[in-house]
């Protein structure tokens, strides 16, 4: 039996070899894996006397345009904090060389665009914030890339504007701040309905990811969380709200007609990768049925990556490898919200082996990105 069929899809076999390299190396070395890649982490500089690994690719890394700091980023809890979110120049960049980063891919602050409920207006704010970002980056070119942002709100604009930063601007793909409002504020549009498939067949088109960030769920749909207003923030409410969008993506059967789009999750995938074997079971005990020729487990192992952002755990890390494989994961920082000197500490010195060490920190970036 091969590891994968006929489709280029991945075997049943094909997942249980993965999860068994991926378990090998959340045990330190994996023997011959470890020397047959051995190789590529020369590629990774470390400075000497400080053990810094340099050459680590980041991309969930944030700005703001001029005059947007606002009530939506009370959660920066300092002055410089604040700063930094709109600092695009030596600032930033030593922060970079700080945490031994050598490239970030930097995207609009969470959550402007989505938050716009006119469209015309979420179109100019894009624009704006998209020629905002390419005027910085050819400041740095070797330094920094750019993720679009895009007015959802109209599923044709989006796919203009992202051809536009893809092709002019020279940007590596997107990230998108969850559901979108449209025509009114109390109103949350996800990306699995009809009318974004062509948007979609464009992301497929232009051969780029789709960063799918979460955002903070609406005041009306807080129900959940009335009392414990300390629930409703990126570390629960917004990661389980981007998790069932990414279900909803996977199981409407976008996969199954886009098969080579690739989306990206951060802060190690939202919880989905603990939870995917058990909806997958649940799915098929229950004889529940979704508009998906695959299991979840299937478009999350093939059609998703997932990043290190804000979450900084090696157990945690280690499941992820074990149920994505190593080859899915992707450093991130999710600066200036995340400390770029503790996410390296952490990651440089976690007990992973050195090879999966080196395709996380930026050989899975370079790959998926074409750099």
């Amino acid at each position: 039996m091969t590891t994968v069929n006929q489709k280029g899809r991945i075997t049943r076999r094909g997942f249980f070899e993965l999860s068994s390299k991926a378990s090998a190396t959340a045990g330190m070395l994996a023997g011959a894996a470890a020397a047959q890649n051995l190789s590529d982490s020369k590629k990774v500089d470390v400075v000497p006397g400080s053990g810094l690994m340099t050459g680590k690719i980041a991309l969930e890394e944030h700005f703001a345009l001029p005059g947007a700091i606002d009530a939506s980023y009370a959660v920066l809890p300092t002055a410089e904090s604040r700063f930094q979110l709109q600092d695009m120049g030596g600032g930033r960049i030593a922060e970079m060389d700080r945490g031994g980063v050598e490239l970030c891919i930097l995207s609009h602050a969470e959550p402007v665009i989505q938050a716009i409920p006119n469209a015309a207006e979420a179109i100019a704010v894009s624009r704006r914030s998209n020629d905002y970002l390419a005027e910085h980056i050819a400041k740095y070119p070797k330094r920094l890339k750019g993720f679009a942002a895009l007015p959802m709100q109209d599923p044709q604009a989006a796919a203009q504007e992202l051809t536009r930063c893809v092709k002019e601007l020279g940007f590596v793909g997107a990230l998108v701040f969850g559901f979108s409002q449209i025509g009114e504020v109390d109103s949350a549009v996800f990306y699995d309905l009809p009318q974004y498939r062509p948007f979609w067949a464009t992301v497929q088109q232009l051969d780029v990811p789709f960063y799918l960030h979460p955002r903070f769920p609406l005041a009306t749909r807080l129900q959940a969380y009335e009392g414990h207003q300390w629930l409703a923030g990126f570390h629960w409410a917004s990661a389980v709200d981007a998790a069932t969008h990414a279900l909803r993506l996977m199981g409407s059967g976008l996969f199954d007609e886009y098969p080579k789009l690739r989306v990206i999750l951060g802060h190690l995938g939202e919880g989905l990768p603990f939870q995917i074997w058990r909806i997958d079971h649940r799915l098929s005990r229950l004889g529940l049925r979704t508009k998906a020729k695959l299991s979840m487990s299937q478009y999350l192992r093939e059609n998703f990556y997932v990043t290190t952002s804000g979450d900084f755990r090696t157990q945690a890390l280690n499941d992820v490898m074990l149920e994505l494989g190593a080859d899915r994961v992707l450093y991130s920082v999710d600066y200036p919200y995340e400390d770029m000197g503790e996410a390296t500490e952490w990651f440089d010195h976690a007990p992973i082996s050195e090879p999966d060490r080196v395709k996380i920190a930026h050989s899975n970036a370079r790959q998926l990105f074409h750099f």
